[in-house]
């Protein structure tokens, strides 16, 4: 069974303090320009590994990703009826 996962963004000062981000969770990318860095960790976790991010003296600030909470079944929706003509002539 696999674990629920949810995103981390990190933002900080400078690139060298990757290393002691990416020991928080598993490292996805890290922005040079933006400086930022996208972390996974366990969903269980977020709160916790939120407070330690944000504890340490190079870290501006940690959003965590909504993904997990937005819907992405939809009821309801119609299909366009000039898609739906064109699929059963096998265009």
């Amino acid at each position: 069974m696999r674990t629920k996962r949810q995103g981390l963004i990190v933002y900080f000062q400078h690139m060298k303090n990757i290393r002691q981000i990416k020991k928080h969770g598993h490292l996805i990318h890290a922005s040079k320009k933006m400086k930022y860095a996208l972390l996974y960790v366990n969903q269980e976790d977020v709160e916790y590994k939120m407070e330690k991010l944000e504890r340490l003296p190079f870290v501006s600030r940690v959003v965590p990703s909504y993904k997990p909470d937005v819907r992405t079944e939809y009821e309801g929706a119609k299909p366009d009826k000039a898609k739906q003509y064109d699929y059963k002539m096998g265009i």
